[in-house]
Order: C-alpha cells, then structure tokens, then sequence
C-alpha cells in the first residue's frame, strides 16, 4: 500500500467518527512498507492539525461537495493539500503521488479533478489562503465551537494556546528517582549523543532537543527512565504520599502517575490503579513490570464502587478524569475532529459524578487530587466548585507553585511552545464524612 493511501484511509475512519487515529493507524501502518511508517505518520497527524483550515480550502475549491461514499477521495485531496502548504516534498512529486492514489481506490475516474484541485493551489495557493483566512478560526485551524470557547475563557492567551496547539509536541521524560538522580540520567544522554535539559517545573523531568525512538533511551528497558509529559509530573507530588497510606489512582492508564506514585512513595499500604477498560490496564501491567513496580490492578466503572471498593478508606486518591483533552491536541490533532461542542456537558456531568462517588471512599483528613488534560473551566474550576457547594464536607487546598495560572479553584497549565502540555490540577481535602455547617468549616 502507497503511504499516502494508508494516511487517507486512516484520516477517512476518523472523518466519519469510526475510529481516532491511534486506533486507526496502527492497522494502516501494517500495510506499509517499514520505511514508509514515518511519513504515513507525518500526514496523517498533519492533515489532522490542520483540518479546518484544509477542509475550507477544498469547500472553496470543488463545485459541490463529494458524495458519503467518497471520504477516502476527500481524504485523499486533504492530504494532498497538506503536502503542497506545509511539507517540503518537491511540488510536482506530491501532486502526482497524490493523483496516482485514486487508480489504487479504483477511483481511477477522480484523477482529473485531484490534479485539477491541486494544481490550482500550487499556482493560487496564497490568495486562496487569504481567503480562507477572513475566518479567525480557519486560520488557526480549530474547529468554530472549541474556538469560541478558547476564545472566551482565555481571550489574552488565545493566540499562544492555539499557536501551541499546531506544533509538534516535544519527548519529556520522567527520570526514576528510586534509581538514579535527573544529574545522572542528564549525563548519560549526554554520553549517548542526545541534547536534552532538565524540565523547569518537575524536578524528576527532562525534555530531549529532538525526539527518538525509546529504545534510544539509555536504561530505558531497565526502568531507568518513562516517557511522560511534564505537566502530567505535576500530580503525584501534590498526593503528599506518605508510608503506610492506601492510595487510589482512579482512571489510571496507561499508568503513568500510577508508576510515578510507586517511584515517589515506595512504603504505601497498597495502591489499586482502577480503569474502566481491562485492555488499557495491560498498558499499566507492562509499565509497571518494566519499572519492577507492583499495584493492585482493578477494570471496572470507578462511580460503581460494589463493583471495585472493600469499604476500606483511602488516604489518597488521583482522580485522573476523563475529559476533551483539549490540553494534548497537539498529541492527538485528530481531537479537532472527532470532539464536539455538546460533549463537554456531558463530560462535566460525568466528572461531577466521579468525585462524588469516589469522595466517599476517602477517610477523613485525605487528599483527592482532581486532575484533566482540559483546558477548558467547563471541566475544571467550574467542575470543582460545583463539587465544594455540594459537598460542604470538602475544602480545596490553595498550593504554592511556580506553574499555570491560579483559578478559583486550582491552577490551570496551557500548553507552551517548547514546554508542557494543558493541564488542570485542583487539590482537596475531605474535612468530614458528614456534611459540616460553614462555621463549624471555619473552626477547623
């Protein structure tokens, strides 16, 4: 299979709501010869960052719009497109790799338009942009409705956000303090021949210059060193773990924060990672089997706690929840695609729901860190604040920090060029299993 037929197909199952890309692209990438991956990878991911802006350019282009039946062919013109504005494939290569796809789709008879369509923007490529560009949104390539909100919620910070949101995203590290000190590790990439700094805000994270395969790593299968955003760092350390607690990591792979606890806090009691999907706790096994940690794995629903909970109380819970993952669209720019705008009530509800199911699995004088990949207050302070009127038994902890930017309840992380992701982090301490009158919170 051609590479750029793999990149179409994977990007059409995405289009019609089948499928993201990580589930797929794998299964393209198997039809593709090895050398190719990395450019099958390149326009998928590509023409996926900047789909909005592409997909108005074609509406402009074609006369009518194509049928259902041909989402592979408007892929295809897509990622086609995508060569021409923002690759550095030679012009007439890409055109007619591209238009030689549609005789593989036995779509032999779209040859023309494709070399129509496309010849047009090598020849009118900026004045059609200009165009396309009237439209804020188009211009930055994010769909009109998560725009807006971006727009509302950070209207000074806008520009950086969705700037960030159309970079590649770099590799950070998480060193294993159980192992080895950041010093240490910074100085065996160095011995390896690979440029990297210690992240400005973990203390056991490191950003690389350029991103490589993991088996690069030096101690990488020895569990020297795991692959994990800065921002994602964060969470552990606000857990104040201690020897002897029972913590929670609720919604837990692929088990990053999971490991990290264990790296942190190596005497807890137990520690039982919890996730919905069984297939997503073998991520977690073979993360922790790499890193010779060991948890208490548990599939299941984490609001039905007669499914999962033994009654016994946790002193610590990491409740990662499940959101738009607005924060990593630069990981995963197909989330431009695939998320709608009536998405984010029904993920607020289910935060909502989570914490306070899992709030009365907490002992008395805990900490639950609430935690999302979401930039947007929908699911985060607002999420937080509604839990607190609820719950008069809860008390957010203000946390001195050097990182985002304080929110009523929390700190919020925007993704940076160069640096971390979007991230959310609020910290909670449960002051009574009972509901306490304001004044009686006050006394204490």
């Amino acid at each position: 299979m051609s590479p750029r037929l793999a990149a179409a197909r994977a990007l059409a199952a995405v289009m019609a709501g089948k499928a993201s890309l990580g589930s797929s692209l794998p299964r393209q990438l198997q039809e593709v010869a090895p050398r190719d991956h990395a450019l099958v990878q390149e326009l998928a991911f590509g023409t996926a960052r900047w789909h909005t802006r592409l997909g108005a350019l074609t509406r402009d282009l074609l006369n009518k719009p194509m049928k259902a039946a041909d989402l592979d062919l408007q892929a295809l013109l897509l990622v086609g497109l995508y060569q021409l504005l923002y690759l550095r494939i030679p012009t007439h290569a890409a055109i007619a790799a591209t238009v030689e796809v549609a005789s593989e789709m036995n779509k032999a008879w779209a040859k023309g338009m494709l070399n129509a369509v496309l010849r047009r923007v090598q020849r009118e490529g900026d004045a059609l942009l200009t165009s396309v560009d009237q439209s804020p949104s188009q211009r930055v390539s994010h769909p009109g409705w998560l725009f807006k909100r971006l727009q509302r919620a950070w209207p000074d910070q806008l520009e950086n956000i969705t700037q960030a949101n159309n970079l590649h995203p770099p590799m950070t590290l998480r060193v294993n303090p159980r192992q080895l000190s950041r010093a240490d590790y910074l100085q065996q990439l160095q011995a390896a021949g690979i440029a990297a700094s210690a992240c400005q805000y973990s203390s056991v994270g490191i950003q690389l210059d350029q991103a490589c395969d993991v088996q690069q790593l030096p101690g990488f299968a020895a569990g020297l060193v795991s692959v994990q955003d800065e921002a994602a760092q964060l969470a552990a350390p606000l857990l104040e773990l201690q020897p002897g607690q029972r913590v929670l990591d609720a919604c837990c792979a692929p088990g990053g924060k999971t490991c990290q606890i264990l790296e942190q806090q190596p005497g807890l009691a137990e520690l039982i990672a919890l996730d919905l999907e069984p297939q997503r706790l073998k991520r977690v096994a073979e993360n922790l089997e790499r890193l010779q940690l060991q948890a208490t794995l548990k599939a299941a629903d984490a609001r039905e706690l007669a499914l999962w909970w033994d009654g016994k109380p946790f002193q610590r819970i990491l409740l990662d929840a499940p959101c738009s993952a607005t924060g990593v669209i630069r990981r995963h720019p197909d989330i431009k695609l695939t998320r709608k705008a009536a998405d984010i009530a029904a993920l607020a509800a289910l935060q909502g729901e989570m914490l306070d199911q899992l709030w009365q699995t907490l002992a008395v004088g805990g900490i639950l860190v609430y935690a999302t990949c979401s930039v947007l207050p929908e699911e985060n302070t607002k999420v937080i604040e509604a839990f607190l009127a609820r719950q008069s038994g809860a008390r957010a902890l203000d946390f001195a920090a050097e990182y985002g930017i304080a929110q009523p309840c929390g700190r919020q992380l925007l993704p940076q060029d160069g640096g971390h992701d979007g991230f959310y982090l609020a910290k909670l301490v449960k002051l009574s299993a009972t509901p306490v009158s304001r004044e009686q919170e006050s006394a204490q």
